[in-house]
C-alpha cells in the first residue's frame, strides 16, 4: 500500500490555506501518492489531517475539479481523474509562428473573380454559379516556401479585391487577436495528405512528400460562410504536442 505522506499547512504563509491545500494535493497526485482512479481522503479526514475547516476542504476540492484534476461522485467521494486520451487538446502555436514570423512573406500567385462550382457553392452555402473570388498564395521565409494557400471568398462588389484578400484571409490577424474582419467564428480541420505535383512545385519539394492540409471555413455574424480554403504545409514544418493527465 502506498504511503500517504503528510505535508503540513504553513500558518505563517501569506498564501491562503485553501490554496496551500490545493497545492499539497496536486503535489501528492503528481508524485503518485494518489493515482488516477484513487479516492482522496474524505472531507472529515482532510479536515483532521490538515487541521482545516470543512469550507476550506470543499473550496480546495472545487478548485481541483475546475482544474480537471479530480472528479466528485455524489455520495461516493472525490477521485483522481483517470487519464483520458480522448480529451487531449492541441494548440496551434507552431502554426501561429508560421504566420506571425516577421520574415514571413506573402506572394499572391493568382487572384480572380469566377463562378462557384458545386463544391465551392456547397461549402459557402451559395447557389452554384454565384460569383466568388479565387485566390492562390505562397508564404515563404526568405527564399524557402513554407505554405501554399488556396481560398474561395464570397464576392462583394463594394470591397476591392486586395482589401478582401488582406482582411478575410489574414490568419495572422486571427491568431494575434488583431483581426478586424467582422468574422464571428472559424472552423479548422487538419488532416494528413501528400503533396501533389503542383503543390510540390510551389513548395520546392517532391510530389508524394507527407504534408498537412489545414482547411478553414470562416463565418460572419449572421452565421453565413464567407471564406473557404486550405493551406498545404510540408509535414516537417509542423509538430503538434500536448499534455494529458496531471500537469506538474
Amino acid at each position: 500500500m502506498r504511503e500517504k505522506s503528510l505535508i503540513a499547512i504553513d500558518r505563517n504563509s501569506y498564501e491562503p490555506v485553501y490554496a496551500q491545500l490545493v497545492n499539497i494535493l496536486r503535489q501528492q497526485i503528481g508524485a503518485g501518492v494518489f493515482r488516477p482512479g484513487d479516492q482522496l481522503p474524505s472531507e472529515a479526514q482532510l479536515c483532521q489531517r490538515y487541521e482545516v475547516s470543512p469550507m476550506t476542504v470543499r473550496r480546495a476540492i472545487n478548485i481541483l475539479a475546475d482544474q480537471d484534476v479530480v472528479i466528485t461522485a455524489q455520495g461516493r467521494g472525490t477521485f483522481v481523474k483517470p487519464l483520458e486520451l480522448a480529451s487531449a487538446a492541441f494548440d496551434l502555436k507552431e502554426l501561429q509562428d508560421l504566420f506571425s514570423n516577421a520574415d514571413t512573406q506573402v506572394q499572391i500567385l493568382e487572384a480572380r473573380i469566377g463562378s462557384a462550382d458545386e463544391r465551392v457553392a456547397r461549402k459557402l452555402s451559395i447557389p452554384e454559379g454565384s460569383r466568388t473570388i479565387y485566390l492562390r498564395r505562397q508564404l515563404s521565409w526568405g527564399p524557402q516556401p513554407i505554405l501554399y494557400h488556396r481560398a474561395h471568398l464570397i464576392y462583394d462588389p463594394s470591397r476591392p479585391l486586395v482589401e478582401s484578400e488582406m482582411e478575410v484571409t489574414s490568419l495572422q490577424g486571427l491568431f494575434d487577436g488583431q483581426c478586424q474582419t467582422g468574422l464571428k467564428k472559424g472552423e479548422l480541420t487538419i488532416e494528413v495528405t501528400v503533396l501533389t505535383e503542383k503543390e510540390a512545385q510551389f513548395l520546392q519539394s517532391s510530389a508524394g512528400t507527407p504534408a498537412f492540409r489545414i482547411e478553414h471555413l470562416f463565418y460572419d455574424f449572421d452565421d453565413q460562410p464567407i471564406s473557404w480554403g486550405w493551406f498545404i504545409c510540408p509535414g516537417h514544418r509542423l509538430q503538434f504536442t500536448t499534455t494529458v493527465g496531471i500537469p506538474d
